[in-house]
């Protein structure tokens, strides 16, 4: 955890391979210093078929799942960064979001945890 998941029309990966933006949004997010570079997670869904409103433009959106925790603040600043870096790779794409959803600390489960010696912390 966190897991980014990119969804984007599949003209974007035209202009810059999978490999680039996966590696785009994680030194994004590893800028924010909110993450263990180690822990990141990112992929892509491209797609064929897709509209913008009544326009069928180029887009990004990436999906940020994190742990519950941070302030507004730092999840804005997450938000922010990931837009203007990408921005700035893809300056022609007129549609690039990120929004935050959290994960539930008593709720949230991986294989990691069914160690009975495992303890969750946070960076």
């Amino acid at each position: 955890m966190p897991h980014f998941v990119i969804d984007c029309s599949e003209n974007i990966l035209k202009l810059h391979s999978e490999d680039e933006v996966i590696k785009q949004v994680h030194t994004s997010a590893i800028s924010t210093k909110l993450f263990n570079k180690n822990d990141i997670k990112v992929r892509v869904n491209s797609f064929k078929k897709y509209s913008t409103g009544d326009k069928k433009e180029n887009f990004i959106h990436i999906f940020a799942n994190i742990m519950e925790g941070r302030s507004i603040e730092q999840k804005l600043n997450l938000s922010k960064t990931i837009v203007k870096d990408l921005a700035l790779m893809f300056p022609l794409v007129p549609h690039i979001g990120t929004n935050v959803i959290e994960f539930e600390r008593a709720t949230y489960f991986n294989k990691n945890m069914l160690n009975p010696n495992y303890q969750f912390s946070m960076p």
